[in-house]
């Protein structure tokens, strides 16, 4: 059965499945503009105002779906027409002000927004800044503030408001991580999807004749699909027409290895298999750049890998993160992973192409070992950093900040910043959990069933650290 975290979710879903059904019989182009109406029917609007509207905001997911706006260069777009309907007013007088005689909040105010009327604080937001200084002044908590879900989930102040009231994203900023596609409550700020661009690369290898496309598979797929097994989905993409199924836990393994050697070299060190952490470290602790990891993510280790052995090889990566739509496109890494889809946009696939996971056969996957399959999950990092210290006999005393979200890896970089870190190693983990609290993922609502899916799965591994690093 599948499963969505929000109804937002569940009209992503559908769209996508739409685009990708007509783009499979080459009908897309001649059936582009009857997408909104088939998703919108009417005659009567149950989402936003009118079908009109709704059908607007189809069309620009349409878009999105098919790669989004060329000109706008962020993975993560806001949609105009679905943003406006949070309140402008940022802070707000309750029924509990007293209309006491101090009258703080009145006399903190830069901004002469506040008066009293009838005994009562009134704030003129057409004056108000938003600096929140009567609301922390007020002695009976009688001034709320209502902060849009966008800017609080955006822990990297990239998310403001335009003159019109809508959300802007500064690009400057923006560390792709997601958390605003997904906490906006109307969906008015989603990621754009390559997976068109997947399904021609899979079309024009023409059945591995002419390329092989690998699909490399992130460890959070295990807490993902709770309708059917892993081995199930390794036959799903192969009849999507992956050639081969490889699990980017093997690059994991790689990585954890490379990792263990370069702390004990460095003495301090922060991870990079999170390119959100990366990102945030360069965009706000400049100075703390050379303490990152030279290692590749996983992704990339395992994609290298891919094509030293199959030069003609195309790898599309698999997985919980919208950060890693931005990191394949970077300049230095150009050529290595061609293309990134989520799992949101996997489960389009399915359903799309009417493939029916839970009514198929299991094909075998056994590429990586425990530690690395355990990077999906936060703290996972460390553990198999411990773990292949110990298997190189390597002495160095590791002394982790296992940061979990961004405001955790903050405070941590703040300290480092600072010279007032204990720690000598950083995992940054931009999404709250690990991956398998990724932005893309299917599966939200159950963190912990999430993570004890990934443990168990981590456990049926029969490859160890030391097989896998061998294939280097």
């Amino acid at each position: 059965m599948l499963q969505f975290n929000s109804n937002v979710q569940k009209l992503k879903y559908r769209v996508l499945k739409e685009v990708i059904r007509l783009a499979a019989k080459d009908e897309l182009n001649a059936n582009l503009y009857e997408i909104p109406r088939k998703i919108i029917p009417g005659p009567k609007a149950t989402m936003r105002c009118c079908i009109y509207r709704e059908r607007a905001i189809i069309e620009e997911r349409v878009k999105l779906a098919m790669g989004g706006n060329p000109n706008n260069k962020n993975i993560v777009e806001v949609l105009d027409v679905a943003c406006e309907e949070c309140p402008t007013k940022r802070f707000t007088v309750t029924d509990t002000c007293q209309g006491c005689i101090a009258h703080r909040c009145q006399n903190v105010c830069p901004a002469g927004a506040i008066t009293f009327v009838n005994h009562k604080a009134v704030i003129d937001h057409e004056k108000c800044k938003g600096c929140g200084q009567c609301m922390r002044s007020c002695p009976y908590h009688a001034i709320t503030e209502q902060e849009r879900p966008c800017i609080s989930a955006c822990k990297a102040n990239a998310i403001s408001m335009d003159e019109q009231n809508k959300a802007k994203i500064d690009i400057n900023k923006c560390v792709r991580c997601g958390a605003c596609v997904r906490q906006c409550p109307f969906g008015a700020i989603a990621d754009k999807s390559y997976v068109l661009n997947a399904m021609k690369m899979i079309r024009d290898s023409d059945h591995g004749k002419n390329y092989r496309v690998y699909a490399a598979i992130a460890p959070a797929i295990a807490s993902q699909f709770s309708y059917a097994s892993i081995g199930q989905i390794v036959t799903g993409l192969k009849k999507i027409g992956f050639d081969k199924v490889v699990e980017a836990a093997l690059g994991a393994d790689i990585v954890a290895d490379k990792e263990a050697e370069e702390l004990a070299e460095k003495g301090f060190l922060t991870t990079s298999c999170c390119p959100a952490f990366v990102q945030f470290i360069q965009s706000n602790f400049p100075d703390l750049k050379e303490h990152i990891s030279s290692n590749p993510s996983p992704m990339v280790q395992i994609a290298r890998l891919i094509k030293q052995r199959d030069q003609t090889a195309k790898v599309v990566f698999i997985g919980p993160c919208i950060a890693k739509k931005m990191e394949f496109q970077k300049e230095e890494l150009q050529g290595v992973v061609d293309c990134v889809i989520t799992f949101e946009e996997l489960q389009a696939m399915f359903g799309g192409l009417d493939i029916h996971l839970e009514e198929l056969e299991e094909s075998e996957l056994n590429d990586a070992s425990y530690f690395g399959r355990i990077f999906a999950r936060n703290g996972g990092v460390t553990e198999a950093v411990f773990h292949a210290l110990e298997e190189k006999n390597i002495d160095f005393q590791v002394n982790p900040a296992v940061c979990d979200g961004l405001e955790e890896c903050r405070a941590a970089l703040l300290k480092a910043s600072k010279g007032k870190l204990v720690e000598n190693f950083i995992e940054g983990m931009a999404c709250v959990g690990g991956c398998v609290g990724g932005a893309a993922c299917i599966s939200l609502n159950q963190p912990a069933k999430n993570r004890m899916r990934i443990e168990s799965f981590a456990k049926q591994a029969t490859r160890g650290v030391k097989e896998s690093v061998k294939v280097r």
